[in-house]
């Protein structure tokens, strides 16, 4: 690698780490965290390295140089303190099994938020009863809960759960999101995460439910498809930025 290459490659890795850690920050903001558990990752691009939380900091304390670079092996990249490099055994089972299938998501998030775990241990799943939820109509996996996600053996079932979605409900557990870009991550969790908090609501006032036709929701998943939103993912994490 030439070192211009290097030096280009490094700035890439601190945009990703700046806005990682934002993430995270936002995360603690809209109240989806978990102490400090759960987790987001994001891909170093052009390379197979990806960024995940040092164990054991609250998501509002994170900053650029906590995050750990690891590889898909579970290797710590960098030459750090053994003290300051734990990672989440289940974050790396999880992230790493997605990172290493699925090479067009580039960011991961996993909750454990109320809403998203009540949703998650409904047998019937999402429901498309509001416009958030008709983002993942037909859109959405499922994986069947195996116990604490510790185990290497579960991340190929992981990936054959999540399909060709960029989003899935972890039976009795809790969601993941994912996306191309850690914008369009963080739009997809917060309109996961929406969802799940209208569904729980609704299903709580004890008043039948309206269901759209079939028909209807697939087309209102198919606008949410469209290239405009591209713009419309970007002014959103623009805006949310400026909450740090």
């Amino acid at each position: 690698m030439s070192t211009v290459q290097a030096q280009s490659l490094g700035a890439i890795e601190e945009r990703t780490r700046e806005d990682l850690a934002s993430f995270y920050r936002l995360v603690a903001h809209f109240r989806m965290t978990d102490l400090i558990d759960t987790h987001i990752s994001a891909r170093i691009p052009g390379t197979d390295h990806f960024l995940i939380n040092r164990y054991g900091l609250l998501f509002h304390e994170m900053r650029a140089d906590n995050l750990i670079k690891i590889d898909l092996h579970g290797n710590v990249v960098d030459d750090v303190d053994p003290a300051k490099s734990r990672v989440n055994v289940a974050g790396f089972v999880i992230h790493s099994a997605i990172h290493e299938a699925r090479h067009d998501l580039n960011c991961i998030i996993h909750t454990h938020t109320p809403d998203g775990i009540a949703v998650s241990c409904q047998a019937e799943g999402l429901l498309p009863i509001s416009q958030h939820a008709m983002k993942y109509y037909g859109r959405l996996g499922y994986h069947d809960y195996e116990g604490v996600a510790v185990d290497l053996d579960e991340r190929s079932r992981l990936v054959q759960s999540l399909g060709p979605h960029d989003a899935m409900i972890l039976r009795n557990h809790g969601l993941i999101a994912a996306g191309k870009s850690i914008p369009r991550t963080f739009h997809n969790i917060m309109f996961l995460e929406r969802a799940c908090q209208a569904q729980t609501k609704a299903l709580s006032g004890g008043r039948p439910l309206t269901y759209p036709s079939a028909a209807v929701c697939e087309h209102a998943a198919r606008q949410y498809d469209r290239e405009e939103v591209d713009e419309i993912v970007q002014l959103g994490w623009d805006a949310a930025l400026r909450l740090l």
